[in-house]
């Protein structure tokens, strides 16, 4: 076969290597199982790239990429595992920016005066914070606590589909061991015995990690995250391993769409699918997910929870399923606040093994003065002008039936965003207004204009280098859903993507993350809409922190969605289901960002309430 080394040296001498024309002649050659590449396959590659070349360099081409030599065939032949990760590394880190490390003792909201109740259920959507005082002070005992969760997960799993695996025996053990530790008078902290959900990226030992994804149903890992491991050390107890879309994308695995508990005729959104949707319908006292462009974010917004995006490099990957090695993050999902700056206290700092991750101290106050805190808000959001109506197209030829079907849907579903975006602007409205009547002065900002899809690109290139061998052996047929935006055909795109174009996007990463820090300059926290801006792009891009809190429920003349399909991701929004807000915080500045979010979250009380298919 073609050997793939000498074709790229070629290209490279002939000054084609940061062009599209070498993956594209390089994909055609290789699907065919050529055995030469042939002129007429330069002449295909190269309209398709809009590269020009003359005639007589087609000839001379062909000679030298004919030649048979080792090339990239050795790389495929290592099998290079998922956990391996490139020898690159991002910082989102300028120079000049200093940061706290050294670590304080953690200083808790006052003890909840809270009473165990004759019926377990009844604490099912309690705060890690008031379920800490309960094991701590033995009025409950994180057997019952477990055995209760566990029943829930058992009962409510045929509806919402968020559990990949049970992990009952280690959670029984690890709840007894717990109580045993209580009664002799070692008390782990506030995560000591209480039950809490994985996404099933995270390795465990003695338990799959599937991923989500059809062709890993049975894969084993054997070695325990090093999430999983902290949370051991803290005290928590694991009982389930929860669902995500597969490998990461979205609410749609392997074993069908996971379910959002205030509307279960739509999906949870992901890819955090089971640990948004297990949180919110109790259960679980808190989970972990993950992050690469709105994993936590999503979810948390659809199923109503906490959600807490850390800063890039704030918690260690390791033995977490790799997606985007300079996006990638770990977060808790939670009912408060509180409990997502509990759980980030016990999972943060080095790990020895992730190079990505900074000794920076989170040092969590509950008592921290938000109010000397300097608020900006994204007013362009909040205030901007209601959209316009689309001008129809005027097609230059007569559309086929089945082009016209598309396009009316199409026109439909901008219609149906459009209008959801119109009734959730009078929540972002009252936010304002509330946090006004909170004594904050908000401060107008805007962000950098930059060409965030473009630089997107490098998610797609890490991304189908994470899963090269699926797509060159054809496994990614497996996998459950096959759109046009799905993992297949993405991975497929990005094999066409140059080397040279992946380097100017992390170049204009660099420009967004300097415009980021300018815009931070002077500001502590940004409040911004959820939905309806680039935030969620840029700030995954630059590393920023996010957290996702409850922000009011829609009232029953919301609009709904026009098409039905749990499996379709714009299916959200109508009555009764919640809406959210986002607070952005400076890098590793999660103390000042966390403090301020739960100074909001107890004014308005929002994470109180619960779907009505869970309380009835």
């Amino acid at each position: 076969m073609l050997q793939r080394r000498d074709f790229m040296k070629t290209c490279s001498a002939m000054g084609l290597a940061g062009t599209l024309f070498p993956g594209v002649l390089w994909a055609q050659a290789e699907g065919q199982g050529a055995q030469r590449i042939t002129k007429e396959m330069i002449e295909n590659a190269a309209a398709i790239a809009d590269v020009l070349i003359a005639d007589e360099y087609k000839q001379m081409m062909l000679d030298d990429l004919n030649k048979q030599t080792k090339g990239y065939e050795q790389v495929y032949q290592l099998h290079i595992p998922n956990s391996v990760a490139p020898a690159l590394l991002f910082d989102p880190v300028l120079p000049g920016m200093t940061f706290e490390t050294v670590r304080k003792p953690i200083r808790i909201s006052k003890a909840p005066s809270i009473a165990a109740p004759n019926n377990l259920d009844d604490l099912a959507f309690a705060s890690v914070r008031q379920l800490a005082e309960l094991v701590r002070t033995k009025k409950v005992s994180s057997f019952a606590l477990t055995e209760m969760y566990l029943r829930r997960l058992k009962k409510y799993d045929p509806t919402l589909n968020f559990v990949v695996t049970l992990t009952e025996d280690r959670a029984l053990a690890q709840a007894k061991k717990a109580d045993a530790e209580t009664a002799a008078g070692k008390y782990r902290g506030p995560l000591h015995g209480l039950p809490w959900g994985a996404k099933d990226l995270l390795a465990t030992k003695g338990y799959r990690t599937t991923w989500g994804a059809g062709g890993f149903e049975n894969q084993m890992i054997d070695e325990d995250a090093t999430v999983v491991k902290r949370l051991d050390d803290a005290g928590a107890v694991l009982v389930a391993k929860l669902t995500l879309g597969a490998l990461a994308l979205g609410d749609h695995w392997f074993g069908g769409v996971t379910r959002n508990p205030w509307n279960t005729s739509q999906g949870s959104s992901g890819s955090s699918a089971g640990p948004a949707s297990a949180t919110a319908a109790g259960c679980v006292a808190f989970s972990i997910g993950s992050e690469t462009l709105g994993s936590i974010s999503s979810p948390s917004s659809r199923c109503g929870c906490t959600g807490l995006r850390p800063t890039f490099g704030l918690v260690p990957r390791t033995g977490s399923m790799a997606l985007s090695w300079t996006m990638d993050k770990l977060g808790p999902i939670c009912r408060t606040v509180e409990d997502c700056a509990l759980v980030l206290q016990a999972i943060h700092g080095p790990d020895g093994h992730d190079r990505t991750v900074h000794s920076v101290a989170f040092n969590w106050d509950a008592n921290l003065e938000w109010r000397h805190l300097r608020i900006g808000y994204l007013k362009a959001e909040f205030e901007g002008k209601p959209a316009q109506p689309l001008e129809p197209d005027k097609p230059e030829r007569p559309r086929t039936p089945d082009e016209q079907k598309k396009i009316n849907e199409q026109k439909t579903r901008r219609d149906a965003l459009r209008a959801r975006a119109e009734y959730d602007r009078k929540y972002n409205e009252a936010a304002l207004a509330k946090l006004r009547e909170m004594g904050v002065n908000l401060i107008p900002v805007e962000f950098p204009k930059f060409p965030y899809d473009a630089i997107r690109v490098m998610l797609n290139a890490e991304a189908a280098a994470a899963f090269d061998e699926l797509t060159r052996t054809g496994k990614d047929k497996l996998l459950t859903s096959q759109e046009d935006h799905d993992w297949p055909n993405v991975f497929r795109t990005a094999r066409l993507i140059p080397a040279v174009e992946y380097i100017q996007a992390a170049r204009a990463r660099t420009l967004v993350m300097e415009a980021m820090a300018r815009v931070f300059d002077g500001i502590d926290v940004i409040v911004v809409p959820t939905a309806g801006s680039d935030q969620r792009e840029i700030t995954n891009l630059t590393g920023h922190p996010a957290v996702i809190l409850p922000n009011g429920l829609r009232g029953p003349d919301a609009p709904k969605f026009p098409f039905d399909d749990p499996s379709d991701l714009q299916n959200a929004g109508g009555p009764g289901t919640p809406t959210s807000l986002t607070f952005l915080g400076r890098l590793y500045g999660e103390a000042e960002l966390l403090s301020f979010a739960s100074a909001y979250q107890e004014a308005t009380a929002f994470h109180l309430q619960h779907p009505k298919m869970i309380s009835e």
